[in-house]
């Protein structure tokens, strides 16, 4: 098994090995490409196709805009990430359609041992880490400054507040706040619009 399908299938690998760092790089260059576009659809559109691996009609990112890898990226139609959002994508991370995220959002798949000489390499073996996928909604809306930890599934029509820290999986129609993040009430969709 190689370290790119450890990685992918939640296992531990070793994020050094040749084939994870090209893959790293190719995703940095085309960052650096979304974040240098001037706004133009048809630009930023294409970049995206070339570095998510699978985009919906409509979706969109702004500047500044940060991954691993990329192909582990799926967004639904009508995704938009505001500026600066970074998103650790070493295992899977999939958003449903008219997601939107705030600016500064991270979603982190990655983690590492708790043991620090598995971690830091410290018994002669290399440094090892894992991810778990996230997985969220459609309809989701996640507030500024939120992360989103490895493993976690955000229900459909969610909403993240601003700064919140999600640890564990969210149901559908909840808004979360704090850290870690708690409901702190269901959301009626058949309410008033505030």
């Amino acid at each position: 098994m190689t370290e790119r399908e450890k990685m992918i299938s939640g296992g531990l690998y070793w994020a050094g090995d040749p084939e994870l760092a090209a893959a790293r790089l190719r995703a940095k260059t085309l960052c650096r490409l979304i974040n240098a576009t001037l706004g133009t659809e048809e630009g930023r559109e294409e970049l995206m196709r070339a570095l998510f691996g699978s985009v919906g009609q409509g979706a969109w990112v702004e500047p500044s805009f940060y991954c691993d890898y990329g192909f582990n990226i799926h967004v639904g139609k009508g995704f938009y990430a505001n500026h600066g959002c970074v998103f650790l994508d070493c295992a899977p991370i999939t958003i449903g359609d008219d997601c939107m995220l705030g600016p500064r959002v991270t979603l982190t798949t990655a983690t590492h041992p708790l043991q620090a000489r598995r971690r830091c390499g410290l018994d002669g073996e290399p440094a090892l880490e894992s991810a778990a996928p996230i997985t969220i909604g459609d309809q989701v809306w996640i507030g500024a400054g939120a992360v989103v930890n490895p493993g976690v599934t955000i229900g459909d029509r969610a909403v993240i507040a601003s700064g919140a820290v999600v640890t564990r999986d969210v149901p559908p129609d909840a808004l979360v706040a704090g850290v870690p993040a708690a409901v702190k009430k269901h959301i009626d969709q058949s309410a008033p619009a505030l």
